[in-house]
């Protein structure tokens, strides 16, 4: 798999804005997690937001910071960001144009896992499975047909996706 070599980013008083614009330009090519400046943003770790009756949150006090690219990437010298183009995996919340983290130290995945995968050149996100000694790309769109993978096709996992960046959907 052919790295982009994107511009060495290491100012890390740059403010959130310039952050977020530099990672959306690495964004649309292979993007190493390891060439991006920390993002640190306040985490409340010890309050709950519920999702029925509001709760009252107050208490800037509680928050600590955290490197956000260190907390989704716990592996970033092994990782990688990469846009997803395409809907052949909306049945497990991946959308055209959101961002995947992908470790590529994480070659085996499981059935349940999702896999950037090469398949003849070409590059897809899908869930790998072994039926009985066969390997099969299968989406998460059932408007898309399962792959069989052959023989004769060139085959590699390039690393397993272990998180989704996206904005919330209707």
């Amino acid at each position: 798999m052919s790295q982009h070599s994107p511009t060495s980013h290491t100012d890390n008083n740059e403010p959130l804005s310039a952050i977020i614009e530099t990672m959306a330009d690495f964004l649309d090519n292979i993007t190493p997690v390891d060439s991006l400046p920390p993002l640190v943003m306040p985490y409340y770790d010890n309050m709950q937001v519920a999702a029925g009756f509001p709760v009252p949150l107050d208490n800037d006090e509680l928050a600590q910071n955290v490197d956000l690219l260190r907390m989704l990437c716990p592996n970033p010298e092994a990782s990688y960001l990469v846009r997803v183009h395409g809907d052949s995996m909306i049945g497990v919340g991946i959308y055209d144009g959101d961002i995947l983290i992908v470790d590529k130290a994480k070659r085996s995945p499981s059935e349940h896992d999702v896999a950037v995968c090469e398949l003849n050149g070409e590059y897809t996100i899908k869930h790998v499975a072994n039926r009985q000694g066969t390997l099969f790309l299968i989406p998460a769109n059932p408007t898309y047909p399962q792959i069989e993978i052959s023989p004769e096709d060139t085959f590699c996992i390039w690393g397993t996706v272990i998180f989704t960046i996206h904005k919330p959907r209707e």
